[in-house]
């Protein structure tokens, strides 16, 4: 199944709507093309809305990384929006929810690039306690 990446602006942020599957092959590599593309345009503050995101491996984990690694390099960040509990108990087992900031609500993520608004970060503790009271 092919990526579908659909990329639109919200209050100077640039949120790119994901579908599908990150996985080897045309998909990460369509990701990280994408963020290269808009690095080299000059954009600097990303979101990636994964809401229709079903499946991540190991290959799409390293393309997020790449991302964000490309993105501060330039000066940017990319936070990461609306994943699923499998990508999220994903993050949490490779340690890589503390390398990206997970948001719920997509205001919350357009608001943490404007350091004087007020926003609600996703809980990764609140969300393991949870886990751990459902097994």
């Amino acid at each position: 199944m092919a990526l579908e990446i659909h990329q639109r602006e919200r209050e100077g942020v640039t949120v790119i709507d994901l579908k599908g599957r990150i996985t080897v092959g045309a998909e990460s590599g369509a990701l990280r093309e994408q963020v290269s593309q808009d690095v080299a345009a000059g954009i600097r503050m990303l979101v990636l809305n994964m809401a229709a995101v079903d499946y991540v491996d190991s290959t799409g984990l390293g393309a997020l990384v790449m991302s964000a690694t490309t993105l501060r390099k330039s000066g940017g960040n990319v936070k990461l929006l609306n994943l699923n509990r499998r990508n999220i108990e994903l993050l949490v087992m490779t340690k890589l929810a503390t390398v990206f900031e997970i948001f719920t609500d997509e205001q919350d993520a357009v608001n943490s690039y404007y350091p004087d608004r007020k926003l609600k970060t996703f809980d990764i503790l609140d969300f393991v306690q949870h886990l751990k009271s459902e097994e």
